[in-house]
């Protein structure tokens, strides 16, 4: 009979879940701390704002992946992970998202909007003077910080592995995902609130305790996970262990690939989106500033109910690979609909929603499919894999988009670039669907 482990105990997984997914949850809040707060950004000094320009917000927004992305840090981040363990990993990613806050949070409190870092050449979209010294030590915490946060999303995805396989798998990463909805919809409403009543700087002094307060939680997981370890020691064999030659049978996947697609064109589909949504809420829609961003957050906000429930529908139905077909569909109808000359808010407000629809069916499905394609000795680095690609988007995309709006400040060319991320998330996931029918993933099948 096999030995009772700790992750058989429905309270010991939860407690698990529920550590692991309040940490995600603080960094997705300073992820979105800002984005409700670009019209202020780029109000004049006099006016109480920063005085940047589109480009040097885009220049922010796109700097989250740039150490991920330029330096393959999310690459070390799953080298390290499957080596070292979610332990040492995610409390590294904590550590670093606390000093990442803190260079933010410096850099708009305390450095002049008026000093200029100079480089003699023109840097992303600088007339060849410099950059805003204020703008490159924001971008630059930002980029530490999405180091450190993307490396504990990886950590906690491969717990929510070691700890709910052959349970409610899908659940729980719905649940997870929900609560970073959680954390999405707090900046997005109170930021401009925080923003508005103290200053600029505020709500990101009040992510910088958050962040230190995911550290010490995570902490708390390292002692449960320590006796996890102990239990299944005696279980692991050496071919379970990680070989850097696994790499290779990752790349070669055809499903690991296509998931990975689905992943970055849905995600750069919505993350960028959402930098810029309060923008086009006030620009397109005229909507004031508080009121668009609470418009912008019902999007998080419809996807925290709905993304353990889908989760728990698919772990019972099975039709994972379905599902991604909906709801990359879903995100290319709303994006379409904001790129057509409408301008009643209340079409802005159904289309959110039914985007939010989106962001609830696609991860719940997405998320617990790549442990069916991928084993669990190489599951970090294969999701350090996904996430890298993924940064190269979320990098790539912003500073497009940042400059696309100085040229069309009607978001129609924004909105057409965001339609045609969806059409090709929407392409992937059909061959997804027919690759599975080949190589057996189980996608559609259930997960309990």
């Amino acid at each position: 009979m096999t030995a009772r482990k700790l992750n058989d105990s429905v309270l010991a997984r939860w407690s698990v879940l529920l550590i692991v997914s309040f940490t995600m949850m603080f960094g997705y809040i300073i992820t979105d701390i800002l984005s409700p707060l670009e019209t202020m950004l780029e109000a004049p000094y006099a006016a109480g704002g920063l005085g940047w320009s589109s480009t040097e917000y885009g220049l922010y927004s796109g700097a989250y992946g740039f150490f991920n992305v330029f330096l393959l840090m999310l690459f070390v981040s799953g080298l390290v992970l499957d080596k070292m363990g979610e332990r040492f990993t995610g409390t590294l990613a904590c550590l670093l998202m606390v000093v990442g806050v803190f260079t933010k949070y410096y850099a708009v409190a305390f450095v002049s909007p008026e000093a200029v870092t100079s480089f003699g050449f023109s840097l992303f979209g600088g007339d060849g003077t410099g950059l805003r010294t204020q703008v490159l030590m924001a971008s630059a915490g930002f980029a530490l910080f999405g180091v450190g946060c993307e490396m504990v999303g990886i950590s906690i995805n491969k717990v929510m592995v070691k700890w709910f396989t052959g349970h409610e798998i899908a659940l729980a990463m719905g649940f997870q995902v929900a609560m970073a909805r959680i954390g999405t919809v707090v900046a997005l409403s109170l930021s401009p609130k925080i923003a508005t009543h103290w200053s600029l700087s505020a709500p990101l002094l009040v992510g910088l305790v958050l962040v230190c307060i995911g550290l010490m939680i995570y902490l708390v997981y390292g002692v449960m996970d320590c006796k996890l370890e102990r239990q299944l020691k005696s279980t692991v064999d050496e071919s379970e262990k990680f070989h850097v030659r696994d790499i290779l049978l990752t790349l070669s996947s055809r499903g690991f690939w296509l998931v990975t697609l689905i992943c970055l064109f849905f995600y750069c589909g919505i993350r960028p989106f959402l930098k810029f949504a309060s923008k086009l809420m006030v620009v397109k829609y005229g909507i004031d500033p508080e009121t668009a961003g609470i418009i912008v957050a019902l999007l998080p906000f419809t996807a925290i109910p709905l993304t353990p429930t889908f989760g728990y529908l698919i772990d019972r139905f099975g039709k994972g690979a379905s599902v991604m077909i909906a709801g990359t569909a879903m995100l290319t109808l709303s994006h379409f609909c904001f790129a057509l000359p409408l301008h009643s808010p209340a079409v802005a407000i159904i289309v959110i929603i039914i985007l939010g629809v989106a962001f609830s069916l696609l991860p719940s499905a997405l998320w617990p499919s790549i442990p069916k394609i991928v084993p669990l000795k190489r599951l970090g680095t294969a999701y350090s894999m996904v996430f890298y690609i993924q940064n190269i988007g979320l990098t790539l995309v912003p500073i497009g988009i940042g400059y696309i709006n100085g040229q069309d400040p009607s978001f129609t060319t924004a909105m057409t670039i965001f339609t045609v991320l969806g059409s090709l998330g929407i392409v992937c996931s059909i061959l997804l669907l027919h690759a599975d029918k080949k190589a057996h993933y189980g996608l559609q099948n259930p997960n309990i």
